[in-house]
């Protein structure tokens, strides 16, 4: 197996490899970002243990390209079955509640893949140390990945994958600690691959100029595919038909949706297409994909660029 190929320092570089400030692979797979203040925070899946369980790694950064490790947000615990050395705990996503309490979301899986549950942790602060709450199967429903959104009122959605009806988005209560709601499902095309189907993992929603953005990956396994997006004006839906947003055989640049990053600067407002280039045999090397993502009446477009910036101030990428 080759190398893994490092992003120069201070630049985000597609299929390149983060470091942190001690030279180390920075663990940002599956990962989830959030702006507070002038610090994007990221929580990762840390594969040093391969697929099972080592923790939650959280990193902090100004320029989404230069990342400071702050330790593990999450860490395993054996004397928790949720986060034992056998569980598979995947998607990290954090919102922070009306209360100013940070709240984690997470895929709780078994090494089959039969657990299918969300799970819960709570914050004082963005790094942690997180304190597990439990997993459960919102509303009955099988979940594996995750996404989470916050509306511009504050009420909070999660969105799961849930293979045998579709990608629910559910409505949180208040504290967001409790699913309320199914707000809408919806179904992805048919795929050709031999494994597709009609549901879509990896979700990710953002919202600009009072339309809701949607996107996601079909099933594929470990395949990539041409991750699809759709669009509507309220998440109750109608949504539109699904689209691909990167160009058509790229497989999304062979990589898989993770999260969508706004960037609202003094100039404009830029988003950030952040996936995953999952390698099988090497999860702890899994490369970023990270592009700048193009909305604009209704219409997303990824484009590829072999290094890149943004300005997190200003919004502008360069």
């Amino acid at each position: 197996m080759s190398a893994p190929e490092f992003a120069p320092a201070g630049v985000i570089a597609p299929g390149k490899v983060f470091r942190d400030q001690e030279g180390k692979v920075a663990q940002l797979h599956g990962v989830g970002i959030q702006q507070f203040g002038d610090t994007f925070y990221a929580w990762g899946e840390d594969k040093t243990n391969g697929d099972r369980f080592t923790g939650v790694a959280c990193y902090s950064s100004t320029d989404l390209a230069t990342w400071t490790f702050l330790g593990h947000a999450l860490a395993a615990d054996e004397n928790i079955e949720d986060l034992g050395p056998d569980r598979i705990i995947e998607r990290p996503k954090v919102l922070q509640a009306p209360d100013s309490r940070y709240v984690m979301f997470l895929h709780v899986e078994s090494g089959d893949y039969s657990y299918a549950r969300l799970g819960w942790a709570v914050a004082d602060r963005p790094e942690g140390p997180y304190t597990y709450l439990r997993s459960e199967r919102p509303l009955g429903n099988i979940s594996r990945d995750i996404g989470v959104f916050q509306d511009e009122d504050g009420t909070g959605y999660v969105l799961s994958e849930d293979r045998e009806h579709g990608l629910h988005i559910y409505r949180l209560s208040a504290d967001h600690l409790a699913v309320e709601e199914i707000v809408s499902t919806t179904l992805a095309p048919p795929s050709d691959h031999p494994l597709g189907s009609h549901g879509l993992e990896s979700p990710a929603v953002v919202k600009h100029e009072g339309l809701y953005y949607l996107f996601g990956s079909e099933l594929t396994g470990w395949d990539t595919n041409d991750n699809q997006y759709a669009t509507a004006t309220s998440l109750a839906g109608p949504w539109s038909e699904w689209n691909g947003f990167a160009p058509a055989g790229s497989c999304t640049f062979d990589s898989q949706t993770s999260v969508v990053v706004p960037v609202r600067g003094t100039e404009t407002t830029s988003f950030v297409y952040v996936g995953d280039r999952w390698i099988r045999e090497d999860l702890f090397h899994s490369a970023p994909v990270w592009l700048p993502l193009t909305l604009k009446d209704g219409v997303a477009e990824l484009q590829w660029h072999e290094q890149w910036t943004v300005d997190t101030v200003t919004g502008v990428v360069s």
